[in-house]
C-alpha cells in the first residue's frame, strides 16, 4: 500500500510517496499549471509512477484558497446582515499604528456595499431574540440578490449580530437561500466561526464565502482526476492549524485551508525534532514565490486565531506562521527613488526566473544565486528546466543600468541575495524578539527549495549556530502532510468571571464540545482510542478588549475557574512580561480533537564512504564578492558522522543547501544535515 502527499506551491508541485511494505520514500517535482494546478500534479505523480490503484490515502497541501485572496480571484459574494450593520465590513477595526498616515489604504472590503442586503431581526449577545426573524423578509431580500446576479451562480454569506449566540436565524435564512439560490456556495458566519466579535466574525465568513466556489470546484477537479487514474480512497487537505480534514470538509470550510501548505511543513518540522531530539525550532520554509517562518517551543507551534490575510481578519485556528513575499523568484526591482527592492512580487511558475529560459526577463533572487555560483546550471531543476547562467547575467545586466554606482554584476547579484536575507531576517525576529524569544535558543530548520541555500547566511545575521536541513528540503511540506493526523477544532464564546463560581457551567460546555468532536472523528472511522482531546481557553483580564489562548493545564486535576485564572496569570506573564492580581475572564472555550493516523518512518541513513567519493564536480562560487574554487557534492552520497567544512556546496533534487566559510556540515542518523558555525 502507498500514501501519497502533495503540496502545490506557486512555482512547484512537490510530492512524496511512501512505500508501506519496503518502508521506502520516494519524491519527485514538477513545475506549477497556474491555470490548472492538477496539471503539476498529476505530472508529478506520472514522474514517479504512482499506481493510484494501490494507494491507500492521498492528502494535499494547497494555496489555491490563499492565492484567490491575494489576487483577488474569488467568486462573486453577497451578504445578508442584521439592519443598521451594512457597513461593518466597511467600517472595520481602527489601526492606530497608521492612524495618521495619510496615505493608509484599508484593503476593500469583499463585499462590495452594492452586494450587502439588511434583513430586520435582532438577537442580544446573550441570545435573546429581540426581533424574531419574517422568512417573507428573507425571501424578498434574497429575489433582489438573485435579480442582481442576473442568473449566475455566486457566493452568499449570512451573517448576523450575536449569531454566535442564537444560530437560529442564520441557519432559517441559509435553508431560504438554498432554495432559492440553487448552485450557490452559502456560508453562515455562526457555522464559520461561533465566536463574538460581529467584524471579525463576519469578514472570516465573507473569506469563506469568497474562496468556496473556487477551491470546491478544484477539490471536485482533483478528486475525478485522481478517480480517473483508478484511485478509489480519500482525498485528505491539509489545514492551516496543522491537521488533515478530508475534501469535502476542506469544500464546506476553505477558509481553514488558507494556509495549508506551510502548516504541512511545520508539523513535519516538529516530527524532525522529536527524531533528533531538538525541541526549540525556527522553521525556515522558502520556496518559489514566498518565505514562511515559525517558532516551535518544546515542539509545541504557536497557535493564533488573530491572522489576517490580505489586511483581511482570519480568526480561525491556524498555526502562528510569519508568510513574506521573498522567494526565489522574487524580483529585484528600482523604487521610485533608485534604490534596490527584492519582492513582494515573483516571477512565478510561467514565466519564472529569467535563467528559466521561458521568457522571463526580470532579475530574480535565483538569478542572482545563479550568477554567484550557487546555484548550478549543469543538472536541470527539478530534472525538466535547465538554468542558463547568461540569460541570468542579463537580466541583472539590465537591472543594473540603473545602478550604475554598484560595479559589476556579480556585486549586484550580492547585494540582491543580502537585500533578500535581510528581509527573511526581519520576519524571524517578529516571531521570536518581538515575542521575548532569543533565536539563539533555537536551532534554524530550513527547507523548501530556496531555503537551504540561504539558511546560514540568516543563522550569521541572527547569531544562530545550528542550522538543520532535513531530507528533500524541496519536498519537506509534502512529507508533512502525509504525517499529519486528522485535526477538528471547536469553539463557543461565553463570558464566566474567573471568581464569579462558573465551574459547573465550564465542565457542561466542554462535555458537549466533546461529544461533538468524538462522534464526528468516529464518522471518519476514526477508533475511540485514537482520539485526543485538548482544551484551550481565550482569556483576559476583566476590561480587556483582547484575549490571549491558554492552554488547559496538564496538571490541573478539576476544572475549577480559580485554577484557570492562575493558569492565564503565567500566560500573560510569559507573553508580555507582567501579570496582575486583577481578575481574570473566560471568552471562549476551544477544543481541538485530534484523531491519529498511520504515518511513515523515516529511513536511517546508511551510507558509508568519506566525502571525496560523493564530490561530482567543482565551480567558481562567490562569497563575500570574492570567488573561490568550491567542491560540489551530492547529497545522497554523503556519508554520516563525517563533517565537511565549509565553503562548500551539496546538491540534490529540489534543493541545493550552501556551506559558507566559518561553517561545517555533518550528516545525522536520520539523513538531516547539521550545519553548525564554526568557532572564530
Amino acid at each position: 500500500m502507498q500514501w501519497v502527499g502533495v503540496d502545490v506551491g506557486g512555482t512547484f508541485t512537490d510530492v512524496v510517496v511512501y512505500d508501506e511494505a519496503g518502508g521506502t520514500l520516494d519524491v519527485g517535482k514538477s513545475p506549477t499549471s497556474p491555470a490548472d494546478p492538477t496539471v503539476g500534479l498529476l505530472n508529478a505523480l506520472t514522474k514517479l509512477k504512482v499506481d493510484l490503484a494501490g494507494t491507500g490515502r492521498v492528502v494535499h497541501g494547497t494555496t489555491i484558497g490563499t492565492n484567490a485572496v491575494l489576487e483577488r480571484t474569488g467568486a462573486p459574494v453577497w451578504l445578508l446582515t442584521t439592519r443598521g450593520f451594512r457597513d461593518t465590513l466597511e467600517i472595520g477595526r481602527t489601526n492606530r499604528t497608521i492612524l495618521y498616515d495619510m496615505r493608509a489604504q484599508k484593503p476593500a472590503p469583499l463585499v462590495p456595499r452594492t452586494r450587502v442586503v439588511e434583513i430586520d431581526e435582532r438577537v442580544t449577545f446573550d441570545g435573546t431574540v429581540l426581533r424574531p426573524l419574517r422568512e417573507d423578509d428573507v425571501r424578498a431580500a434574497l429575489a433582489r440578490v438573485r435579480e442582481s446576479a442576473n442568473g449566475a451562480r455566486a457566493a452568499l454569506v449570512v451573517s448576523f449580530l450575536h449569531s454566535y449566540a442564537w444560530p437560529a436565524h442564520e441557519d432559517t435564512a441559509a435553508r431560504i437561500a438554498a432554495e432559492m439560490l440553487p448552485g450557490w456556495f452559502i456560508s453562515t458566519s455562526a457555522d464559520v466561526l461561533p465566536e463574538l466579535r460581529e467584524y471579525e466574525r463576519c469578514s472570516t465568513a465573507a473569506l469563506n464565502a469568497y474562496i468556496g466556489p473556487k477551491v470546491g470546484g478544484y477539490l471536485t477537479a482533483l478528486t475525478r482526476a485522481l478517480a480517473d487514474r483508478d484511485y478509489r480512497g480519500k482525498v485528505f487537505i491539509t489545514t492551516s492549524s496543522g491537521g488533515i480534514v478530508p475534501a469535502e470538509v476542506a469544500a464546506r470550510y476553505p477558509v481553514h485551508t488558507v494556509l495549508s501548505g506551510p502548516a504541512g511543513g511545520v508539523a513535519a518540522a516538529v516530527n524532525l525534532g522529536r527524531l533528533t531530539g531538538q525541541r526549540n525550532l525556527i522553521t525556515y520554509d522558502m520556496g518559489g514565490t514566498s518565505t514562511d517562518v515559525c517558532l516551535i517551543e518544546d515542539l509545541e507551534p504557536a497557535l493564533t486565531t488573530e491572522q489576517h490575510i490580505a489586511g483581511l481578519p482570519n480568526r480561525t485556528p491556524q498555526i502562528e506562521i510569519n508568510s513574506i513575499g521573498a522567494g526565489g523568484g522574487s524580483v529585484a526591482w528600482l523604487d521610485a527613488g533608485g534604490a534596490l527592492r527584492v519582492g513582494p512580487r515573483s516571477a512565478g511558475a510561467d514565466p519564472g526566473p529569467a535563467c528559466y529560459g521561458r521568457g522571463g526577463v526580470e532579475a530574480t533572487i535565483t538569478d542572482a544565486n545563479v550568477v554567484l555560483g550557487r546555484a548550478g546550471t549543469d543538472v536541470p531543476l527539478a530534472g525538466e528546466i535547465e538554468l542558463d547562467a547568461e540569460r541570468a547575467r542579463q537580466a541583472l545586466a539590465r537591472l543594473g543600468a540603473g545602478l550604475p554606482e554598484v560595479g559589476d554584476v556579480a556585486a549586484l547579484a550580492d547585494g540582491v541575495v543580502r537585500l533578500a536575507v535581510a528581509r527573511m531576517v526581519s520576519a524571524i525576529k517578529e516571531i521570536s524578539i518581538a515575542r521575548g524569544h532569543d533565536p539563539r535558543d533555537f536551532a534554524l530548520v530550513a527547507y523548501g527549495g530556496a531555503g537551504p541555500m540561504h539558511a546560514a547566511l540568516l543563522a550569521d545575521e541572527l547569531d544562530m549556530t545550528r542550522v538543520i536541513v532535513p531530507p528533500a528540503p524541496g519536498n519537506f511540506s509534502a512529507f508533512g502532510s502525509l504525517i499529519s493526523d486528522l485535526r477538528r477544532d471547536y469553539v463557543r464564546t461565553r463570558l464566566l468571571r474567573t471568581r464569579g463560581g462558573g465551574d459547573a457551567a465550564v465542565e457542561r460546555l466542554y462535555a458537549g464540545l466533546e461529544r461533538e468532536a468524538r462522534a464526528d472523528l468516529g464518522a471518519e472511522g476514526v477508533a475511540p482510542s485514537a482520539i485526543t482531546l485538548v482544551r484551550m481557553l481565550g482569556m483576559r483580564y476583566v476590561g480587556q478588549s483582547w484575549e490571549l489562548l491558554v492552554r488547559w493545564p496538564d496538571e490541573m486535576s478539576d476544572g475549577t475557574l480559580a485554577a484557570l485564572e492562575a493558569a492565564f496569570h503565567r500566560a500573560h506573564e510569559q507573553r508580555y512580561g507582567h501579570a496582575t492580581a486583577r481578575e481574570a475572564e473566560v471568552v471562549s472555550l476551544r477544543l481541538t480533537a485530534v484523531g491519529a493516523v498511520a504515518k511513515p518512518t523515516p529511513p536511517r541513513w546508511t551510507v558509508t564512504g568519506t566525502p571525496a567519493q560523493a564530490e561530482r564536480v567543482r565551480r567558481e562560487v562567490s562569497f563575500d564578492r570574492e570567488r573561490q574554487r568550491v567542491a560540489v557534492y551530492r547529497r545522497e552520497r554523503l556519508p554520516g558522522g563525517t563533517p565537511l567544512s565549509g565553503p562548500a556546496i551539496i546538491e540534490e533534487m529540489g534543493a541545493t543547501t550552501v556551506i559558507p566559510p566559518g561553517w561545517s556540515a555533518t550528516v545525522g542518523p536520520w539523513g538531516e544535515l547539521v550545519l553548525t558555525r564554526q568557532s572564530p
